[in-house]
């Protein structure tokens, strides 16, 4: 096989695609380079490492100057990546843009951005943020397990260990209320930091309890898993009472507020520290306790 005329005639058609088939050219060009990189595998598997260097200065020539080395390296590295059955065979569905910014990662950890890139439509720069803020490593390990099986996950599940809140003002004293305000200055941001689908209902809610007034600090609404969702703000180490007080909002908005055809509400509980050895004794399987980091 003459593995450098099939690479140049593959590129060749793909500029001539991209010019004429826009509504699919970038699924066309990931194709095009998979196809392509298992070629420069194989052809460095035959005729050595350097391969790509020889072809790399020949294709600037003859197809174009993108064709460069590092063009075809990530090519190769890609072929190698992505040809791993782990990995998930839904990244046809991406773009080349957000796939190199996959290269360096696990087979785990690339199938789960793999889905959420798909699901949330995340752009380029989403998918950077969420790879730098290393969203699938802060997720708790039984929810890395159920990805990993292929187990049905719930609304908490997906909330990862620790919730990052921009701190845009660098505020160093934070009280409960200091940290209320900030998830409020940027609301849209926390929301998708807690995972997809959440909807905002009100802040500090008010609920009355015999004849005394209660605030909920956050009440938030899951579409996709039809459930309201009790966020309470601490700011010191998780104590057994925080645990009581959200599960009395919980029962008070599945008596008073929700709809018959709504899931029982949730709770969410940010502290500055969680207690696993406090947790593992107090905890309801409706209720995720998770840290809190100011960015």
């Amino acid at each position: 096989m003459n593995y450098y005329n099939e690479i140049k005639n593959k590129l060749i058609d793909n500029e001539i695609y991209s010019r004429v088939k826009d509504y699919s050219k970038e699924r066309h060009k990931v194709i095009t380079y998979f196809e392509i990189g298992r070629l420069l595998n194989e052809a460095g598997g035959k005729y050595g490492d350097n391969i790509i260097e020889e072809y790399s200065k020949k294709l600037i020539v003859e197809v174009g100057k993108k064709y460069n080395r590092r063009t075809l390296f990530r090519m190769k590295q890609f072929y190698n990546k992505f040809n791993n059955t782990k990995v998930s065979t839904l990244w046809t569905q991406l773009t080349w843009s957000h796939l190199r910014l996959l290269f360096n990662l696990e087979s785990d950890s690339m199938n789960y951005y793999i889905k959420e890139i798909i699901d949330k439509h995340l752009s380029v720069r989403e998918l950077e943020f969420k790879i730098k803020s290393n969203e699938y490593e802060r997720l708790p390990i039984e929810t890395k397990n159920k990805l990993i099986s292929k187990d049905t996950v719930d609304v908490k599940d997906l909330v990862p260990n620790p919730i990052l809140i921009r701190n845009m003002n660098n505020i160093e004293i934070v009280t409960e209320k200091v940290l209320h305000h900030l998830i409020l200055e940027d609301i849209e941001s926390f929301m998708k930091e807690l995972g997809n689908s959440f909807s905002f209902i009100g802040s500090e809610y008010k609920i009355k309890i015999c004849d005394r007034n209660n605030y909920i600090d956050l009440l938030l609404f899951n579409i996709k898993y039809n459930c309201y969702v009790v966020v309470e703000l601490k700011v010191t180490e998780f104590k057994v009472e925080y645990i009581s007080q959200v599960q009395k909002y919980m029962n008070y908005i599945d008596k008073n507020v929700k709809e018959i055809s709504n899931n029982l509400t949730i709770g969410l509980l940010i502290c500055k520290r969680e207690n696993k050895f406090v947790i593992e004794y107090c905890s309801d399987e409706r209720i995720a306790v998770r840290e809190y980091k100011l960015v």
